[in-house]
């Protein structure tokens, strides 16, 4: 049976979260998706409420994770305990609310969905990545199919990752620079696989933020606190069709909907 998995990039500020909420399940119906993973960590900008959660799933996503901004609004901390459709980065230390692996049933098959987060430039003195993926996956009970949202800033981190999990997870992404890749693809030994997914939220903006403030930092100026842009949204991510004979990627593709 073939099993087709959404993976949307960072959603980013309210006008991000509104155009999911419109176009989400349009495209479900269109691609005949079956499990959506959304990453929400940029829905208030930094970080995101437990009401843009619920936006999110309502919208159409079956599971949020997250990443460098999962508490940028403390008022989340519970709703990570308490909602089990939303995921932090499992390498984050223990003493952090919320679970970063779950296991979904949905019906003939079920979904485990990872979240982790890079090292590399993202210092949140989480453990090591590699070595928490070993862990996780050797001592859960192995589901049909395994999901990886890698949120990492170095590309080299994410490719390294890519070759590391390779034949042992079904698909894996990467996300937080909010540029779509094109390397889109299944590797060598069955793993879907993108460097990053890109973002969802104004299309005419610096990774969401007004183009205006992002030259003005870079010119040295004072920027002031950043301000989503905006204007006209898109939608970016990967559309992953897995066979739940293997468990592994058959093919993959990239999606963007303006």
């Amino acid at each position: 049976m073939l099993f087709k998995v959404l993976a949307v990039g960072d959603v980013t500020g309210e006008s991000g979260v509104d155009f999911l909420r419109r176009k989400l399940r349009p495209l479900k119906k269109e691609k005949s998706i079956d499990f959506v993973a959304v990453n929400g960590e940029n829905a208030a900008g930094n970080g995101l409420l437990p009401a843009h959660a619920e936006d999110i799933l309502a919208a159409g996503a079956d599971v949020i994770t997250l990443g460098n901004h999962t508490f940028g609004k403390v008022q989340v901390s519970n709703f990570l305990e308490e909602n089990p459709y939303m995921l932090r980065p499992a390498n984050f230390t223990g003493r952090a609310p919320g679970r970063g692996w779950a296991v979904y049933d949905c019906g003939r098959v079920q979904v485990g969905v990872l979240n982790l987060i890079g090292r590399c430039d993202l210092d949140f003195n989480a453990e090591n990545p590699f070595t928490t993926a070993d862990r996780i996956l050797k001592n859960a009970d192995k589901p049909t199919f395994v999901l990886v949202d890698f949120h990492a800033q170095a590309t080299s981190e994410k490719l390294a990752m890519r070759y590391y999990l390779d034949g042992r997870v079904s698909a894996l992404w990467g996300t937080h620079t909010h540029v779509p890749t094109a390397d889109a693809g299944v590797c060598e030994k069955g793993t879907g696989y993108i460097t990053d997914l890109g973002m969802t939220g104004p299309a005419r903006s610096v990774l969401g933020i007004r183009p205006e403030q992002s030259v003005e930092f870079f010119l040295g100026g004072l920027p002031g606190r950043y301000q989503t842009a905006e204007g006209p949204c898109r939608l970016q991510g990967a559309l992953f069709t897995l066979d739940s004979g293997t468990g592994l990627c058959v093919g993959v593709e990239r999606i963007e909907v303006s």
